[in-house]
């Protein structure tokens, strides 16, 4: 996979992990560590699209 397919990638991940927290969010039933732990892999990714947004200046 190419740098700019990876990147791709990894921003629908981001938008996906977004989507999945709002989602978590308006339950009904809402599960504090399943939130928690989607913020944390959206973290991860945005993390990983920082390194990459600074090795391709």
């Amino acid at each position: 996979m190419t740098t700019e397919g990876h990147v791709a990638a990894l921003e629908r991940r981001h938008q996906e992990l977004d989507r999945q927290i709002q989602a978590e969010m308006q339950s009904t039933r809402i599960n504090d560590l399943a939130i928690a732990a989607l913020k944390r892999k959206k973290l991860e990714v945005k993390d990983e699209l920082y390194k990459y947004s600074m090795t391709t200046q």
